[in-house]
C-alpha cells in the first residue's frame, strides 16, 4: 500500500504538473482531518508520509493510531479533502504558469458562447475572449481553431481566469513578432502601432542593422509575411512605413500615401499643420477622416491637414479685396477681420459694429470677399479637372487609387499579388 500512494502521488504530479511536496502536504493535512472526524475536537493529529518509502504514520496526541483506525472514520472525508488541496494547487500551478505568458500569443479552439464572449479551450485550461476584445465582423464556430492575445490573468472564484484580445494593437505586434524573425531577433524593432480593429493598421519600423530594409523584412518576399498576418485578420489591411527620427519625416510617412508638401510644427501644443496639394487631401486625410487618425495616433501629434488652396485662402490680405483702401483696412483690422476668408463669413451687424461701415456698404464688401475668394478657387479647380486629361498616358485619372497608394506604403490587401515597396521620402 505504501508503495502504491507514492505511484498515486507520481502520477498526479505528471499530469496535473503540481509540485511534488505541495501533493504531499496536502494529502498529509487531509488524512489529518479524517482523523480528527473521529476522536475528540481537542486532540491534535497529525499525519507524516515517508517521501522515500511512502509509509503513513498517524499520531493522535503522541499516540500512533492504525490504518484500520481510519477506515472506520473519515475515508470519505479524505478523498473529499485531497481532492480539493489538488484542485487548489493545479489552480496555483496553471495561474503561475499563464501569468507568465501575459502579451503571448496562444492557440486554442473555440469550446462554447457565453453572451457574445467565446470561451477557448486551451488544453489543460479555459480562456475567455470578451465581445469588447474580439474584431469586429469574426464570425467563428463551435471547434475552430483560434489565435489570440492574453491580455490579462487574474485569479476569480472560479479559478485562474484568462482574457484574451484580438482586437488589442499588441495583437498585431505579436504576430509580426512570429511571422518576421529579423523582428524576433531584435534586428528590426516595432516603433509604433496604431489600429482601428478589423479595418486597418499602421505599423511603424525601424531597423538597427543598415544593411536590413525593415519595411522589406516585414512585407516578406511576394509579401507573403504580411499576407499571412493579414489573411489571420480575416482582410484587416496594414500599412508598414519607416520610422523617423526626424519628426517632420515620420509624420509624413505616417500620412502615406499621400504625398506631403509641407510640415509646421508647434511643439509646446504637439499639434502639427500639414499642407497637401489640392488633389491630395482627400488621400490625406483618408475614408472618413481614418488615415489622418491613425497618423496622429502613431506619431502621438494632434494633426491639422490643410490644402495648398485653403491655405491660401485663409491667408489672402484684405488687400486682395476690391474697393478695400489702406484706411478702412486697418478698421477692419481693428475689429478682427484680417483676411478675405474672415471678411467673407463676417454677418452685416459685425461689420456695422466698425466705425465708417454702414449696411450697404458691409453688404457689398461681404460680396466682395466672396468674390475674391472664388476667383483664387477657379483656377485650382480648373487645374485639378484638367490634369488627367493633359497627360494620360503618365497620370490616371483617379489620383487617390488606392490600390497604387497602399503599395508604396508598404500596405497589403489579401488581394494584392505583387510585393509593396515604399515610397523613398519615407
Amino acid at each position: 500500500m505504501n508503495g502504491e500512494l507514492l505511484s498515486l502521488i507520481d502520477a498526479i504530479v505528471r499530469e496535473k504538473g503540481i509540485d511534488r511536496e505541495v501533493l504531499i502536504q496536502a494529502i498529509e493535512s487531509a488524512l489529518a482531518s479524517a482523523f480528527k472526524k473521529g476522536t475528540a475536537d481537542t486532540k491534535e493529529v497529525t499525519v507524516t508520509i515517508d517521501r522515500t518509502t511512502g509509509q503513513t504514520i498517524v499520531l493522535c496526541d503522541g499516540q500512533k493510531l492504525s490504518s484500520t483506525d481510519f477506515s472506520r472514520i473519515g475515508a470519505q472525508t479524505a478523498k473529499q479533502v485531497i481532492m480539493q488541496k489538488i484542485r487548489e494547487a493545479e489552480r496555483e500551478v496553471i495561474f503561475a504558469e499563464f501569468q507568465g505568458k501575459v502579451g503571448d500569443i496562444v492557440s486554442g479552439t473555440v469550446h462554447r458562447f457565453e453572451r457574445g464572449d467565446i470561451v477557448v479551450d486551451l488544453g489543460r485550461t479555459e480562456a475567455l475572449l470578451p465581445k469588447s476584445e474580439r474584431i469586429p465582423h469574426e464570425e467563428y464556430q463551435q471547434g475552430e481553431r483560434i489565435q489570440a492575445y492574453i491580455l490579462d490573468v487574474r485569479k476569480g472564484v472560479k479559478g485562474t481566469e484568462i482574457i484574451l484580445s484580438r482586437a488589442h494593437e499588441a495583437f498585431i505586434k505579436g504576430l509580426f513578432l512570429l511571422e518576421v524573425p529579423e523582428i524576433h531577433d531584435g534586428i528590426v524593432e516595432v516603433k509604433a502601432i496604431a489600429r482601428e480593429a478589423g479595418d486597418r493598421t499602421k505599423l511603424a519600423v525601424f531597423s538597427k542593422d543598415e544593411k536590413v530594409d525593415c519595411v522589406g523584412a516585414c512585407v516578406g518576399m511576394r509579401g507573403t509575411r504580411v499576407k499571412n498576418i493579414v489573411r489571420e485578420l480575416h482582410g484587416e489591411k496594414i500599412d508598414i512605413i519607416r520610422w523617423h527620427e526626424a519628426l517632420p519625416d515620420y509624420i509624413a510617412a505616417a500620412l502615406a500615401p499621400a504625398k506631403i508638401a509641407e510640415i509646421e510644427l508647434e511643439s509646446q501644443a504637439q499639434q502639427a499643420g500639414v499642407i497637401v496639394d489640392d488633389d491630395q487631401l482627400s488621400l490625406a486625410i483618408g475614408k472618413k477622416g481614418q488615415n489622418v487618425r491613425l497618423a496622429a495616433k502613431l506619431t502621438g501629434w494632434q494633426l491639422e491637414i490643410h490644402s495648398k488652396s485653403q491655405r491660401l485662402l485663409a491667408a489672402m490680405p484684405l488687400s486682395e479685396v476690391k474697393g478695400i483702401g489702406p484706411s478702412l483696412e486697418e478698421r477692419l483690422k481693428a475689429g478682427g477681420i484680417s483676411t478675405v476668408q474672415q471678411l467673407a463669413g463676417a454677418s452685416v451687424e459685425q461689420l456695422t459694429a466698425i466705425k465708417g461701415i454702414g449696411e450697404k456698404t458691409a453688404t457689398t464688401l461681404i460680396e466682395s470677399a466672396k468674390d475674391a475668394l472664388q476667383r483664387v478657387q477657379q483656377p485650382a479647380a480648373s487645374t485639378e479637372a484638367t490634369q488627367p486629361t493633359e497627360s494620360t498616358e503618365k497620370t490616371e485619372p483617379e489620383p487617390t487609387a488606392q490600390a497604387d497608394s497602399t503599395k508604396q506604403t508598404g500596405s497589403m490587401e489579401p488581394i494584392e499579388p505583387t510585393q509593396p515597396t515604399e515610397p523613398t521620402a519615407s
